[in-house]
């Protein structure tokens, strides 16, 4: 540790300790075993500032009084972290412990090591979630100073960008909440409540209406929160402190918003014409991206309030018309009895619409993949003679053609099926056997295409009571995915058997396998794999979900089993059926 003792020359300093500042700080943890390096960092920034925020420095002497320093204070801007305390990875698991398992995103941490080669940087900076590694024979007050600076501008902006997402959360919530309240008190109740949860502060407020439009000078109270709410209810401006009023008033006058130190004032101008001033009384100055919510939220609350207006007058005029409504309630239940009629057969159409733009779009594919793969035969069987050279430019024009039109139908599914999991079956007798070796011959041209083996082993009289056309929709699927997954030359197995009451078929291949990430998530919609289709064939993500969903409704089972990436894998389909006699 020799060489470390000129990195910072300390001094004794003596003098009256300074009052303490109520300003914010930044807080800095030291986490060292070495005295001598937690006096110099706190000499050499000791007269720090940063946008008008000094530093408290918190210090820690192993890396056992680092984990419980770090969950006390989870708002800690940096860390200097040693390296080598305890043990010789001492600091590097700190780190582990802080990303992983206290889950501190933002924290942003410097290494410091007194011996650069026990812990390599370079192998360090990859392995490790942190921002700066430094030796300490390196780390001078200067270029102190400047990594803290940066590594507390990039915790500010990670802050900022946090509490941004967590108010535009609380936005988004709060508009549905907003605008399902009937009464213009519970309006403003609620209002308050949203601005307390957005700023995650405890604030007084007040919220007052005026209800002529600027004519007057008179307004009432709707809402009041803290030390505010003994003036809930107050018919006029008169019932509030002198100086409160004269804040309202001032905001009337002023028809914007306006942020002080420790007092927020908001102005509204809904659309029927009245006027909203809500004031906060916070326990501290609104940050930057405070104020940028809080006009975010303000700016959408003149349509609730329009909103709450209109139910208001709804309900009166509904109120002086009872009478007349009792009259007309015959032709209105008539007319809503047309409307829901012709509701149900608008929704069943449009659910027809769905079923036939999704499914039967995805099942365009597969046949396209086929004219794909006969065109690569074509241009290997054309012989020589003059005419070669046309007949293969008409080839590559149906090729591309193909290939722009396969891309069409990939938007199509993505913009059809996200509404199109409406799936109907009609169960009747069919010969599985049959079934499956049809989808096997009408995939062949793709396997050949990839110069793989299509194997299939269906015994006959296996009878299934289901949908034909839905259950050879789920094997072509599965069929074609282990074609589009597996190696050029491989091989594809697809077995039908028998089990006491069910039939079970199963499809194997020789592809690239499942991960158990890919089995957690195989069946969802739009979900992609880790592997990849082995020929740049396209996927939607769409069609194991299809598949999983047509066996459910035949009351069945599809499961998949791999041994690993690159060990294959298999799709197990389980139908209740019958044997034939």
């Amino acid at each position: 540790m020799a060489e470390q003792d000129d990195v910072l020359h300390l001094i004794d300093d003596s003098g009256t300790a300074p009052e303490k500042s109520t300003a914010r700080k930044w807080k800095v943890a030291v986490i060292d075993d070495d005295q001598a390096v937690h006096e110099g960092t706190r000499f050499a920034l000791s007269d720090y500032n940063l946008n008008g925020q000094t530093l408290e420095i918190l210090s820690a002497y192993s890396a056992a009084e680092g984990r419980k320093l770090m969950r006390a204070h989870p708002d800690i801007a940096a860390v200097l972290l040693d390296v080598i305390m305890e043990t010789d990875a001492a600091g590097l698991d700190l780190v582990e412990y802080i990303r992983n398992e206290i889950k501190n995103e933002t924290v942003r941490i410097i290494l410091r090591t007194g011996q650069p080669g026990q812990a390599p940087e370079r192998r360090v900076i990859v392995q490790y979630d942190i921002n700066d590694y430094k030796a300490k024979t390196e780390l001078t007050a200067d270029k102190l100073f400047t990594s803290l600076t940066a590594a507390l501008r990039s915790y500010q902006q990670l802050e900022r960008m946090v509490q941004t997402r967590r108010g535009l959360e609380i936005i988004i919530d709060a508009a549905s909440t907003l605008y399902d309240f009937k009464s213009m008190q519970r309006l403003a109740e609620g209002v308050l409540t949203q601005l307390a949860s957005l700023l995650n502060v405890d604030c007084a407020g007040i919220l007052v209406l005026r209800d002529d439009g600027g004519a007057g000078t008179d307004f009432s109270v709707l809402a009041g929160s803290g030390c505010y709410s003994r003036f809930i209810g107050s018919a006029g401006s008169r019932s509030l402190d002198p100086d409160l009023r004269q804040m309202v008033e001032a905001a009337f006058q002023r028809r914007k918003n306006e942020f002080a130190d420790h007092r927020t004032v908001l102005y509204l101008r809904t659309g029927s014409g009245r006027e909203v001033v809500v004031l906060l009384q916070a326990e501290r100055p609104l940050s930057d991206t405070d104020r940028a919510l809080v006009e975010i939220f303000s700016s959408r609350l003149s349509i609730a309030f329009d909103n709450v207006i209109l139910y208001q007058q709804l309900h009166e005029a509904n109120t002086q018309l009872e009478d007349r409504v009792a009259q007309r309630t015959r032709a209105l239940m008539q007319a809503n009895r047309r409307l829901s009629s012709q509701w149900m057969r608008l929704q069943r159409a449009n659910g027809f619409k769905n079923e036939i733009l999704g499914t039967v779009a995805h099942d365009l594919k597969n046949p396209l993949g086929v004219i794909l793969g006969r065109t690569e035969m074509l241009t290997e069987l054309i012989g020589a003679g003059a005419s070669r050279e046309s007949v293969t430019a008409q080839v590559e024009h149906i090729r591309d053609a193909t290939k722009r039109l396969t891309s069409m139908v990939d938007h199509l599914i993505s913009d059809a099926m996200a509404d199109a999991f409406d799936i109907s079956i009609r169960r009747e007798p069919v010969d599985i056997a049959g079934l499956v070796s049809e989808v096997a011959d009408a995939n062949q041209p793709l396997a050949v295409n990839k110069q793989q083996t299509i194997m299939v082993s269906a015994p006959p009289n296996i009878v299934t009571m289901c949908d034909a056309d839905r259950m050879r929709e789920a094997i072509d699927n599965l069929v074609s995915n282990a074609i589009k997954y597996s190696p050029i030359g491989g091989k594809i197995t697809v077995l039908v058997t028998h089990d006491q009451d069910n039939t079970i078929i199963r499809i194997a291949d020789e592809g690239a396998g499942l991960s158990p990430e890919d089995l957690g998530r195989l069946f969802g919609r739009f979900q992609r794999l880790s592997a990849k289709p082995t020929a740049g064939e396209s996927s939607t993500g769409l069609g194991l979900s299809i598949v999983k969903r047509i066996i459910d409704m035949h009351g069945g089972e599809v499961t998949a089993d791999s041994d690993g990436p690159g060990q294959g894998s298999t799709f197990t389909v389980t139908l209740p059926a019958t044997e034939m006699s």
